[in-house]
């Protein structure tokens, strides 16, 4: 009998993530989840990640790269995270929540794990529909990313290069709900908060909230989310 193959799936601790472990392990992967420590003060999303992935059995690594160092975002600077915005106004420019670069070095590093481990198969829960600001979401960088991972590794190069995949990449936040809920993800262990209180309490009022509780309204499924 064949063993499982491995996958890394980066694993933030968020609902998007959680639920491409899932779906990693739907796929027939033994899904190895990567948590990023970049320095961001939601950190309470890197518990998350390990509650997720014990939840899953599923093992996971954490890693270490400080993005605070050169900062320019709110989630790693002094900069207010943006509250009670509407819709339009959260998909009409880039945030300032937006990280410089940061799925460029995430996926390298995962890229670098899939290397170390021997998978082929890298998960990312990136979404281009419900957080169109973001540049670094959208299937043209992803794409582009696969092709230059596999033309700068020894795997790659060899021939067993990696294939990033992005099952959430066109899905709604209703969609990616319902998906994970189908397969047992319990959302109620994971945080999308980008403003969190001290207890881990979500503020209700970021963008990421405001589009995580419209998503589960949407789907029709009931939000476990702790509001502070």
């Amino acid at each position: 009998m064949s063993e499982t193959p491995t996958a890394v799936v980066l694993l933030s601790g968020g609902l998007d993530s959680a639920t491409c472990l899932a779906v990693a392990k739907r796929d027939g992967f033994a899904p190895v989840g990567l948590a990023i420590d970049y320095g961001q003060r939601h950190r309470c999303e890197l518990d998350a990640s390990k509650r997720v992935a014990e939840a899953m059995h599923a093992d996971v690594r954490t890693i270490r790269v400080d993005l605070r160092a050169f900062g320019g975002s709110a989630l790693t600077d002094n900069i207010d995270v943006p509250k009670d915005r509407g819709e339009h106004e959260i998909s009409s420019e880039i945030p300032v929540t937006y990280v410089p670069a940061r799925n460029l070095v995430f996926l390298s590093l995962a890229t670098g794990l899939c290397e170390v481990l021997g998978a082929q198969n890298l998960y990312i829960g990136v979404n281009q529909l419900d957080y169109s600001g973001y540049p670094d979401c959208r299937g043209e960088f992803i794409a582009s990313f696969q092709n230059a991972a596999n033309l700068a590794t020894k795997a790659g190069v060899e021939g067993k290069g990696v294939t990033v995949r992005t099952p959430l990449i066109d899905l709604t936040k209703a969609e990616i709900i319902r998906l994970g809920t189908e397969l047992g993800v319990d959302y109620s262990l994971t945080v999308s908060c980008y403003d969190p209180s001290p207890e881990g309490k979500a503020c209700g009022r970021c963008d990421s909230c405001t589009l995580r509780k419209r998503g589960f309204e949407q789907a029709g499924i009931p939000d476990p989310t702790r509001y502070a």
